[in-house]
C-alpha cells in the first residue's frame, strides 16, 4: 500500500497536509489492450495531516528539534509499541542518516502544532492550523495499514 502525504500549506508555524492512498489505473494501450499500468497517478484522500514547520532542506534550511517537519521523501511505514504515548502507532523508518536524525517520527494523534515534536499528526482540517477528530482518523489509517500488513502488503508514505 502506498499512502501519500500532499502538503498543501506550508505556515510559519504549521504544515497542513492531504493523505491519500494511491490507487493504480489500469489504461488501455493504442490498441485497446488493457493492462498498462500508471501508478501513484491517482489517490483517494482519506483525511488530512499536522506536522510542524516546513523546512526547504533541499536549499541549506537545517532541522530545529522538534519543530520541524520531515524532509520530503519515501519511508517505509510500520507499525511497532510506542513506549511514550502507551499504544501501537505507525512509525516512519528511512535509511541509516533518516533514521539516525528523524529517530522515532511516527503518526498519532493531535490537534494543534504544540502537539507534535516531529511526527504527523492525522485528522480532519476545519480550524485553521489545526486538524480535529484525530483519534477517529489515527484509528481508521491503523487500521488501514494492518489491512495492508495482513495482505502481505509493504506500507510506504511518500511526502511531497
Amino acid at each position: 500500500m502506498e499512502l501519500i502525504l500532499e502538503r498543501i500549506a506550508k505556515r510559519k508555524t504549521y504544515t497542513i497536509g492531504h493523505l491519500y492512498i494511491a490507487q493504480e489505473i489500469n489504461d488501455s494501450d493504442k490498441e485497446g489492450h488493457p493492462g498498462l499500468r500508471q501508478p501513484l497517478t491517482e489517490g483517494l484522500q482519506i483525511c488530512d495531516t499536522l506536522e510542524p514547520t516546513w523546512r526547504d532542506y533541499e536549499h541549506g534550511a537545517y532541522k530545529v528539534k522538534g519543530r520541524s517537519a520531515i524532509p520530503e521523501g519515501r519511508y517505509a511505514v510500520v507499525i511497532s509499541w510506542s513506549p511514550k504515548f502507551k499504544q501501537w502507532l505507525p512509525i516512519l523508518l528511512g535509511g541509516p542518516e533518516f533514521n539516525k536524525q528523524w529517530q522515532g517520527i511516527r503518526i498519532h494523534a493531535g490537534n494543534t502544532a504544540k502537539d507534535t515534536e516531529g511526527c504527523i499528526l492525522v485528522g480532519k482540517n476545519k480550524l485553521v492550523g489545526q486538524v480535529v477528530d484525530s483519534r477517529i482518523w489515527l484509528h481508521r489509517l491503523k487500521q488501514k495499514i494492518v489491512e495492508a500488513k495482513d495482505r502481505g502488503e509493504a506500507v510506504w508514505l511518500t511526502i511531497k
